[in-house]
């Protein structure tokens, strides 16, 4: 018996879970009750390891279906990279819990939400209204296949955060 669930097959589903999961590390980094470094360095590795995937094996292969917007998907690509930049900055403070740090993550989540909103009202409903369930399912495995590999690469990092930032 597969332990393969069909949302673990929809790539909407696989999506929509990386963003749950940021959102809960985001909470984890405003609390003083929390490690909020250990949750920075696990939200840098996630969302640079996501947003790789989407554009790596999602992205491009919605742009060939007639009924999703090109643009939408053009402007989801330049909302991972405003979220880098902003993590980049959070990534160069020093100290955690300063006014700095505050500040940064401030801008952090809301870089990273406008992206999530945008990206599940206009993207993702597109997937779920225009691409087959075979299709969405190719699509999940591709983009957990490309998420693992980039999270075994260790991505999170300062210097690969500047890398991507700076290319």
């Amino acid at each position: 018996m597969s332990t393969v669930g069909k949302e673990d097959q929809d790539v909407v589903a696989v999506i929509l879970e990386d963003h749950r999961t940021m959102e809960d590390l985001f909470r984890r980094m405003r609390s003083v009750e929390a490690d909020r470094a250990a949750a920075l360095r696990e939200f840098s590795a996630l969302l640079i390891a996501h947003g790789e995937a989407e554009e790596a094996e999602v992205y491009g292969a919605l742009k060939r279906f007639r009924d999703i917007d090109n643009e939408e998907v053009e402007h989801g690509t330049e909302e991972h990279a405003e979220g880098n930049e902003a993590l980049l900055a959070l990534l160069e403070v020093e100290d955690v819990g300063s006014d700095e740090w505050d500040s940064r993550l401030e801008d952090l989540v809301e870089a990273v939400s406008h992206h999530v909103d945008e990206e599940e009202r206009t993207i993702l409903n597109g997937a779920r209204e225009n691409v087959p369930d075979e299709r969405r399912a190719e699509l999940a495995a591709a983009f957990r296949e490309e998420r693992a590999k980039q999270l075994a690469s260790e991505c999170g990092t300062v210097e690969n955060v500047r890398k991507i930032v700076n290319r």
